[in-house]
């Protein structure tokens, strides 16, 4: 049994991790709809692109003449690639994410990963839970990032994980990336079910991290050893659930688990009736995960000499 006083450390680590923004952001607007978040700071660096954006109320949003999406994925290469030039992205993916209301919907503009964070985009990812079930114990995988990883370099992480490119579905990004990290071969991959759509939306030193996550879980063969295939990977560890519940609590060190994964595991060690008999403590353990029921975003940055509004209920208009 897993003690109490682990999952509140839990508890307080991921709410902390997780916490939404404190300062309020910019909207970035495409149609009326808010396709990005910008601190004060970057929107003020990317209207100086003025052949690109212009300010509209208490955001900003594309110039008229960038009416097509296609108009506007070319406008935001060439200003992502000045941004990098300047130092203001993380390291350079060469990947592009499609900018929608939703994953799968006609993309607003197509954007660079290194710069989904800056513009506050919403992002997509798909994440598995490698379990084995064997002699009536269900234990985890877990991988360790490689220390040359742009973000969360060398911590622990879900044993596969990835972002959803442009014009590819969650399922077909678990897949390759259950093969590229983790030597998961297709057939294996394929029969994975996706188990839940967890929403983190949180300030970044890169910017806002506004992410969907779809977990799979995927249930291994016990004979089954990880090898990782694209060098992004350096350690694989198989470990109890109750391990997991200790790990997740990690505040840093060699033990942490990065703050995504630590999501995705523990929504699947509460959907394998892991976690604690206190009702209190569960819903507040279940509720740090499901913030995109609430649409949880920014406050909105008012424009400049007005006053800060918040948005009611965490809503996009």
């Amino acid at each position: 049994m897993i003690p109490d006083a682990t999952w509140d450390a839990v508890a307080r680590r991921l709410g902390r991790a997780l916490a939404p923004p404190a300062r309020a952001f910019r909207p970035l607007r495409v149609d009326g709809a808010v396709a990005g978040w910008l601190t004060p700071e970057r929107a003020a660096r990317v209207l100086g692109f003025g052949d690109v954006f212009r300010a509209s109320g208490d955001g900003l949003e594309f110039v008229p003449a960038l009416a097509a999406a296609d108009a506007r994925s070319r406008a935001l290469a060439r200003v992502t690639a000045t941004l990098a030039a300047e130092g203001a992205l993380t390291k350079w993916r060469d990947e592009r994410y499609a900018v929608a209301a939703d994953l799968g919907a006609a993309p607003w503009f197509v954007l660079e990963r290194a710069a989904a964070r800056y513009f506050g985009v919403r992002t997509f990812a798909a994440h598995a839970n490698g379990l084995v079930r064997a002699g009536g114990d269900t234990t985890m995988w877990l991988a360790r990032r490689s220390p040359a990883k742009a973000i969360d370099p060398g911590m622990l992480d879900n044993l596969v994980g990835g972002g959803i490119a442009a014009g590819t579905t969650a399922e077909g990004t678990f897949v390759k990336e259950a093969w590229e990290e983790a030597g998961i071969p297709a057939e294996i991959a394929a029969g994975a079910a996706r188990a839940a759509s967890l929403s983190i939306c949180r300030e970044q030193p890169d910017g806002l991290q506004w992410e969907t996550i779809f977990a799979f879980d995927a249930w291994l063969p016990a004979a089954f050893v990880p090898a990782n295939q694209d060098g992004e990977v350096v350690e694989h560890r198989r470990v109890a659930l109750a391990e997991v519940a200790r790990l997740i609590a990690v505040e840093d060190g060699p033990d942490a688990v990065t703050a995504d994964a630590s999501l995705v595991a523990l929504d699947c060690l509460l959907r394998l009736g892991v976690g604690p008999a206190d009702a209190e403590r569960r819903h507040a353990l279940e509720s740090l995960g499901h913030a995109a029921r609430r649409r949880a975003v920014p406050r909105r940055a008012a424009p400049s000499g007005g006053r800060t509004r918040s948005v009611p209920g965490g809503g996009v208009t």
